[in-house]
C-alpha cells in the first residue's frame, strides 16, 4: 500500500474520532473575548502534544501588540489570550505549510431559538453536527487537525514542516494570526480550512468598523419644529451610502462577480433619542465598508468620508453640524493570493481527485485572516473548508460530517504533495 493510500485509509477509519473531537470542541463556548477562548487553546495544546506534534503555547502579548501600528484592530475587550502552533518537523530541505483555524466563535443570540441543544450543544443530526462554531470554523479546524494527524501516525518523514495554528480573535480583526506573525511564525503557504463549501477561495474583499455622529438639535417634541430631529437628518446619509455602495459595485474584478454585492456597505446598529417627548438630538450609526480587491484601507476610508462630507454640504443644518466619521473596532484589508500559486494548483487536483468534482474558485465578500498571511507575511494563501457559509453566524449553524472528512483527505494528500515525502 502506498503512503498516500495508507494515509486515506487512516482517515477513512477516523470519521467517527473526527466527530467526537468536533462536539467536543463546538461544546467549548469559545466566544470571542470569554475566558473559553483560552480554555479552547489549552485543550487543543494538549491535544496536539499527545499526538507527538511540538507545540509553542504561549501567552499573547496584547498591550505589545496593540500598540504595533501593523494592528489589525479588535472590537471585543480581552485580559488574556493565547496563541498555538503545532509543528510536525521536515528534514529542512523542502516547503513548509501552514494550516490556520480560528477557535473564536461570534456571540449565539437567544439560546432559546437553538431548539433543545442551545447553541453549544454539538448535537449530531442527520450527518451534521450542529451549534455555534460547527460551521465556522471548528469543523475546518478538525479538518486540519486530523490531517495533520494522519501524516504523523504514517510515520512519513516531510522534507518540509507542517504546522497547524489555532487562532483566537478571527472575527473582531485578526488578533491570533497577527500575534502568530509576531511571534516569528511563517510558512511557504497556506491554507485557511474556513467554510467555502469545498470550494477554493483565494481572494477576499475587506470590511471596515465605522461609527457616524449625526448632530441635531433637543426641543419638546410638541414644538419639534424649533428643534432638528438627528433621525431624519441621517436619512439623507444612509441614501448616500445606498449610492456609494452601488458605485464603488459597478466594476468588480472577476473573481468576486459572483455576488450580486461585493463589496457591501451596511448600517447594523441605530441609535438616537433618549426621551420619547423630545426630538432626537444626536443619532449614533455603526456599519461596516466593504474593501475592494487591492484597495487599500486608506482609499476605502475616503471614499465614504468623501461620499459623507458631501451629503453635509448640500444639507443645510449639516453644512454647518457635520456628520462626525469614526473608524474603529476590526480593520480587515482586502487580500488575495499572492506569489507561488501552487498550493491552489494542488487543493484543486486533490480535491478533483476525492470527489470526482472540480471546485469552483471565486473571492470572498468578507474579511479574514488570509488578509494578514498575504499581506503582512507575504505567505501564497488559500481558504479550502467544510461547511456553507450561509449558515455562519446563524442559529441554523452546522457542518456536514462528510465534508470535514472530505477537507481532511485533500487537505493532508495536498500536505504531503507541497512539503513533499523524503525518500
Amino acid at each position: 500500500m502506498s503512503t498516500r493510500d495508507e494515509i486515506l485509509a487512516s482517515l477513512e477509519a477516523d470519521v467517527e474520532v473526527m466527530t467526537e473531537l468536533l462536539v467536543k470542541l463546538v461544546r467549548i463556548p469559545s466566544t470571542g473575548g470569554d475566558t473559553a477562548e483560552v480554555a479552547i487553546q489549552a485543550e487543543l495544546a494538549h491535544w496536539l502534544r499527545s499526538e507527538g506534534f511540538e507545540v509553542d503555547h504561549w501567552r499573547l502579548p496584547l498591550e505589545q501588540l496593540s500598540a504595533d501600528p501593523d494592528y489589525p484592530g479588535a472590537e471585543v475587550e480581552r485580559s488574556e489570550g493565547w496563541g498555538l502552533v503545532g509543528r510536525l518537523p521536515g528534514t529542512g530541505r523542502g516547503r513548509s505549510l501552514m494550516f490556520n483555524a480560528h477557535v473564536d466563535v461570534v456571540p449565539p443570540g437567544d439560546a432559546a431559538d437553538w431548539g433543545s441543544g442551545g447553541p453549544f450543544g454539538g448535537m449530531v443530526v442527520d450527518g451534521a453536527v450542529h451549534g455555534r462554531g460547527a460551521c465556522d470554523m471548528k469543523g475546518g479546524l478538525v479538518s486540519a487537525l486530523f490531517a495533520a494527524r494522519a501524516l504523523a501516525r504514517s510515520g512519513v518523514r516531510l522534507a518540509g514542516d507542517l504546522m497547524v495554528a489555532c487562532v483566537i480573535g478571527e472575527e473582531d480583526g485578526g488578533l491570533g494570526t497577527f500575534g502568530t506573525l509576531r511571534r516569528g511564525w511563517r510558512a511557504d503557504a497556506c491554507v485557511i480550512p474556513e467554510p467555502t463549501g469545498l470550494d477554493l477561495v483565494p481572494a477576499n474583499g475587506g470590511a471596515l468598523t465605522f461609527r457616524l455622529t449625526v448632530p441635531g438639535k433637543a426641543s419638546h417634541a410638541s414644538r419639534r419644529g424649533a428643534g432638528v430631529s438627528a433621525v431624519e437628518r441621517f436619512w439623507p446619509v444612509f441614501q448616500a451610502l445606498r449610492d456609494l455602495e452601488k458605485r464603488r459595485n459597478a466594476d468588480v474584478d472577476p473573481v468576486m462577480s459572483r455576488w450580486d454585492i461585493a463589496y457591501p456597505i451596511e448600517i447594523g446598529t441605530v441609535h438616537a433619542g433618549d426621551w420619547v417627548s423630545t426630538v432626537p438630538a444626536v443619532l449614533v450609526a455603526e456599519g461596516r465598508l466593504g474593501v475592494a480587491l487591492d484597495e487599500s484601507i486608506a482609499g476605502a476610508r475616503r471614499a465614504l468620508e468623501a461620499e459623507i462630507a458631501e451629503v453635509c454640504r448640500r444639507d443645510p443644518w449639516l453644512r454647518d453640524n457635520p456628520v462626525h466619521v469614526t473608524w474603529w473596532g476590526g480593520q480587515f484589508a482586502s487580500g488575495r493570493i499572492n506569489g507561488d500559486t501552487s498550493i491552489l494548483d494542488r487543493l484543486r487536483a486533490n480535491h478533483t481527485e476525492q470527489t470526482g468534482l472540480t471546485p469552483d474558485v471565486w473571492g470572498a465578500p468578507y474579511g479574514s485572516d488570509l488578509r494578514l498571511m498575504t499581506g503582512l507575511a507575504a505567505v501564497p494563501t488559500v481558504h479550502y473548508g467544510p461547511g456553507d457559509i450561509t449558515l455562519a453566524h446563524s442559529q441554523r449553524e452546522s457542518v456536514p460530517v462528510a465534508e470535514v472528512a472530505t477537507a481532511a483527505r485533500v487537505l493532508a494528500l495536498t500536505a504531503l504533495d507541497h512539503c513533499g515525502p523524503v525518500g
